[in-house]
């Protein structure tokens, strides 16, 4: 489940990326997929 939500937020992050959207927007993204990911290690 968090492997889905992991795969689905950075596919996000990678558009927004691609698509020069603003940098806090980018930064958010970024951050909430840092924590999914300490989210399986830490499990």
């Amino acid at each position: 489940m968090l492997n889905d939500e992991i795969c689905k937020l950075r596919d996000k992050l990678n558009k927004s990326i691609e698509e020069g959207e603003d940098y806090n927007i980018i930064l958010k993204i970024s951050v909430e997929l840092d924590k999914l990911i300490e989210k399986v290690y830490n499990s």
